[in-house]
């Protein structure tokens, strides 16, 4: 019994207990691994046929296949839209360092002239030289670029976001005309916009964005993007 009448504390239960909240694993896997999971997350919500048993991996069975310092070239995923065989993505790695144009030469060379792409997504860390931003638009697919960082946490699931679906072309056009509308007078939501980077959302595709919570009833609008 301590002064207070308890009984004593066990410190290896205690170290036992506070292990289970270190990670012993490098930084630079575990940012791997948040950004990756986010960006199959981010295909799926596209619409492209991702498995779940990628997504649902845990950081110890991802350490356990690519490493504590993964092969950034064996973190690419290739996939197919589920609706569209013919509609293919490429999410590649650059990895820590400044992107060069020659970088971005050698994904032309190597992998996108060598493969049929819808759109290609550069996940880098660093920045990109006006050169290489030049070059990017030598590309014939669409290319978007993410940073790691913005990659670490999925916007979509925030507790305080509202939820977002992407309209389809039949689905705007019935909108449009229920409430005898032009795309104008919608309200507007940027390209730049987080969660139009997200679903990888064209000028003029409209989203029905829905609210709820405990205070206000549940709210629906729709806002077109610019």
């Amino acid at each position: 019994m301590d002064m207070n009448g308890s009984p004593p504390m066990d410190m290896e239960s205690l170290g036992q207990c506070l292990s289970s909240f270190i990670d012993d694993g490098t930084v630079e896997s575990h940012r791997y691994y948040l950004s990756r999971r986010t960006v199959l997350e981010m295909l799926r919500d596209r619409g492209y046929a991702v498995p779940m048993a990628e997504i649902d991996i845990s950081l110890q069975d991802f350490r356990d296949k690519y490493g504590q310092r993964p092969d950034i070239d064996r973190l690419k995923i290739t996939a197919l839209h589920k609706y569209d065989p013919d509609n293919k993505i490429l999410a590649i790695f650059c990895g820590p360092s400044v992107i060069k144009v020659n970088i971005i030469r050698g994904i032309l060379t190597q992998i996108v002239n060598k493969e049929t792409l819808n759109r290609l997504i550069l996940i880098v860390q660093s920045t990109l030289t006006n050169q290489a931003m030049k070059a990017v638009e030598l590309f014939s697919c669409k290319v978007e670029i993410f940073q790691v960082k913005d990659l670490l946490v999925n916007i979509t699931k925030h507790a305080l976001k509202p939820k977002h679906q992407v309209l389809s072309d039949e689905e705007k056009q019935q909108l449009l005309q229920k409430y005898s509308l032009e795309d104008k007078q919608l309200p507007r939501m940027s390209q730049k916009d987080a969660i139009a980077r997200y679903f990888g959302l064209e000028k003029g595709q409209v989203v029905k964005v829905t609210y709820t919570g405990e205070i206000i009833e549940t709210h629906v609008t729709y806002r077109c993007v610019w």
